[in-house]
């Protein structure tokens, strides 16, 4: 599943010296064969420009046919004709070489990697186990100490600390899965004590690195407490979750055998996708931004009117004017909405229930919607 879209982009490689050896073999294969057709190919064309221009001179009737015939040949659009003519004849070479012969991923046989000794094998993993340590000390003090005392240091305000972490720990997270892979690749498997080895220093690493998954979780909360809470925001902490899913799976491959690993991070991907769906995003996102709201007083409004009708039963709390503001443009997209009852969804349906019995308030247009959301935004 992970590999088979890079099938195509493999053929546009492969594509045209396909098509090149099917012309090749539709023509008898002999290369005598395709002189001939070259030569024939340019008399003809001499041919028809001689005559035709004779004849276009000769009769205006005949000349307006053959301007309507004859392509534009303009010096101007000839080179990026030329370079959309390669790029659609190669495109569709490897749409064909795709739709013949797809790669088969999950036939290819991917050799073993060769084992190396246990010091060159489990040195660098023991120091970056003791890194991981180190980091999460510094953690576990800061949580006990307080932020107050680091912000001082550090001279950065709350949000600030909290923004600059998650994206790092994010990208370590995902280091660290790809360190693992090529250290399970190359571990050594001897005997037992190697066995042991890989289990304990492997088992420690993920350990740790749970750690930093909750560390980079506890910062984008952070984050979301001070500025709210958006689609982005939203999805990357989903996808920070579904990490440490990932390698709580792979500490359990190392003590029950891995043989059931890629179909599991698989299913752990398609169940998460559905979760996440069936969660209402936007709703969680209103009903967070809403809270922050009544504790701080700011309010994104320009955000809050671009969240589909999930979004209705939490911003439908709000006081007036700011709730027919926010819901003014998901309440004229369902009027104007005419899809069949089988098309419309529960959140649409839920919406139109909740904006029909109070409706949006006509004193709420864009004169005062616009005044607001410059309040809301810089209290």
């Amino acid at each position: 599943m992970l590999f088979g879209p890079i099938g195509l982009f493999t053929s546009l490689v492969t594509g045209p010296a396909w098509g090149w050896r099917g012309l090749r073999a539709r023509t008898g294969g002999a290369r005598g064969n395709a002189g001939p057709v070259l030569r024939a190919v340019a008399v003809a064309a001499v041919l028809l420009v001689v005559f035709g221009a004779l004849f276009a001179g000769a009769d205006a009737a005949f000349a307006e046919i053959l301007s309507g015939l004859v392509p534009d040949a303009s010096v101007s659009d000839g080179p990026w004709k030329a370079v959309l003519l390669v790029l659609g004849v190669a495109g569709a070479l490897a749409a064909a070489h795709t739709a013949a012969a797809p790669v088969q991923w999950d036939r290819v046989e991917v050799p073993a990697g060769r084992p190396r000794g246990r010091v060159e094998w489990a040195l660098p993993l023991v120091v970056l186990a003791a890194l991981f340590a180190a980091f999460n000390g510094v953690q576990l003090a800061v949580l006990l100490g307080g932020y107050d005392s680091v912000l001082e240091q550090t001279g950065l305000t709350y949000a600030e600390y909290a923004r600059q972490g998650f994206w790092q720990l994010l990208m370590v997270t995902v280091l660290t899965l790809l360190v693992i892979v090529f250290a399970l690749r190359w571990a050594p498997r001897d005997d037992t004590r190697d066995r042991t080895l890989v289990r304990a220093v492997l088992g420690t690493l993920c350990a740790l690195a749970l750690v930093v998954v909750a560390s980079a979780v506890r910062r984008m909360d952070m984050y979301v407490d001070a500025y709210g809470l958006t689609r982005l925001r939203i999805s990357v902490m989903a996808v920070e979750l579904w990490f440490g899913l990932v390698i709580v799976l792979i500490m359990a491959a190392g003590v029950w055998g891995a043989r059931w690993l890629p179909r599991a991070v698989m299913a752990s991907a398609v169940a998460g996708v559905l979760a996440f769906g069936f969660a209402s995003p936007d709703a969680m996102i209103a009903e967070r931004n809403v809270q922050l709201y009544e504790r701080t007083g700011t309010f994104d409004l320009d955000y809050a009117r671009e969240l589909s009708a999930d979004a209705v039963p939490a911003l439908d709390g709000l006081e007036e004017p700011l709730r027919s503001c926010a819901l003014k443009t998901v309440a004229q997209e369902l009027e104007d909405d005419d899809k069949p009852w089988y098309a419309t969804s529960w959140g649409e349906a839920h919406a139109r229930t909740v904006l029909d019995g109070k409706g949006v308030s006509p004193d709420a247009d864009w004169r005062v919607c616009s005044r607001l959301g410059m309040e809301l935004t810089y209290r």
